[in-house]
């Protein structure tokens, strides 16, 4: 078995797939990589048992076929010194050793055998489901929703990203019981409706992958397993088991108070403001009067306080309300748009944050943000 590969080209693929490899794996075989050669196709494979990541590669010299594990961060550490070059890799089926050759020298490994690498797991064809998606619309929603997963060992359905499919659109959630981000695409959908709960891990790992990809993902899934496959790449985790709550009762529905503010100024201000908060508490004040809004925040155990005042459009009656300043960041930096909105009820409800304009029609973003108690 032997093949001629660039070492750079091989080097991007390796990374991609090699952040799915744990640094405390239960079987020492998830260690390497599992090359699989076929005809002219390279298929080489990670995994850390939960979730599984494949690259393919297209090779124009290639002898014979067969698996072999290799060492991951061997070979990874080798091609990252490596100029671009071609390398061979010669492999003895029988006692497992790798010479690979470059301009200048060879490197020799021994792999293992590629048997022992744990088998894919496959659909249940009774409870199997499956959609296309474009791969730009996965990668937004995965990035405006990511952020906002909780890290709960004692309610794992909020560690992950809830993607609904329906007949008239697609819809990502996520949620840590303080903030919630809803994003929608109507220019996605499925022939039916059905659900799952992608886990936090292989939601970032798609999200590496997913700028490299461009067309369509085609997207399989069954009660425990999800399928992306994608066009040069395939992610195959599994899912997070039981119901997501209800999100859509917890959207505040009536909200007379509407404020639009700059984000970039709002954001660079809250900055500023919020290093005088309490460090425990993080609070700070938003007070609303006319078409002003101050933000404030004091830590009375160091008696340190700030305030600034800035311009805004303000509809509704004056009013006070207090945010966790490390949570509202955390929105003001996933929102894209020149402007927010800003929708309130009262100071116990939660706060709606809105893109003034998003890119396109067919988008929905909506964030929540719970509010802490000014007196607390």
């Amino acid at each position: 078995m032997k093949f001629v590969v660039s070492s750079t080209e091989l080097l991007g693929h390796l990374q991609a797939i090699s952040r799915v490899i744990s640094s405390k794996n239960t079987l020492p075989i998830l260690d390497n990589f599992l090359f699989n050669l076929s005809g002219n196709d390279l298929e080489i494979t990670a995994s850390d048992l939960e979730s599984t990541l494949i690259t393919r590669m297209k090779l124009d010299n290639a002898e014979g076929d067969g698996i072999i594990a290799l060492p991951a961060r061997i070979l990874l550490d080798t091609l990252k010194e490596f100029s671009a070059q071609p390398l061979t890799f010669d492999i003895n089926p029988d006692t497992m050793a790798v010479v690979i050759s470059s301009e200048n020298g060879k490197f020799n490994v021994v792999g293992q055998n590629g048997i022992d690498f744990p088998a894919l797991p496959s659909v249940n064809k009774d409870k199997k489901f499956s959609f296309e998606i474009n791969a730009d619309i996965l990668m937004d929603g995965i990035n405006k929703t990511l952020f906002a997963t909780a890290d709960d060992e004692l309610r794992p359905v909020m560690g992950g990203v809830f993607i609904e499919a329906s007949t008239d659109r697609i819809t990502f959630v996520a949620s840590d019981a303080h903030k919630l981000v809803r994003y929608q695409r109507t220019d996605a959908n499925a022939d039916d409706n059905a659900s799952f709960i992608l886990p936090k891990k292989p939601a970032s790992l798609l999200r590496n992958i997913l700028p490299r990809e461009e067309g369509i993902t085609t997207l399989e899934f069954d009660d425990k397993n999800a399928f992306f496959n994608l066009s040069n790449y395939k992610v195959v985790c599994r899912l997070v088991e039981g119901n997501y709550p209800n999100y859509n009762s917890v959207i505040p529905k009536n909200n007379p108070r509407k404020v639009t503010i700059d984000r970039a100024e709002f954001f660079n201000t809250l900055k500023r403001v919020s290093v005088f908060s309490n460090q425990a508490s993080n609070l700070v004040k938003l007070q609303f009067t006319g078409n002003l809004v101050t933000v404030s925040a004091q830590d009375i155990d160091f008696s340190i306080s700030a305030y600034e005042k800035i311009k805004c459009q303000y509809e509704g009656e004056e009013m006070e309300i207090g945010f966790k300043s490390v949570f509202l960041l955390e929105i003001l930096a996933n929102i894209g748009s020149q402007e927010v909105v800003i929708e309130l009820a009262d100071p116990t409800r939660a706060g709606l944050f809105l893109p003034a304009e998003m890119d396109s029609e067919s988008e929905d973003l909506l964030m929540l943000l719970m509010p802490m108690m000014i007196n607390a």
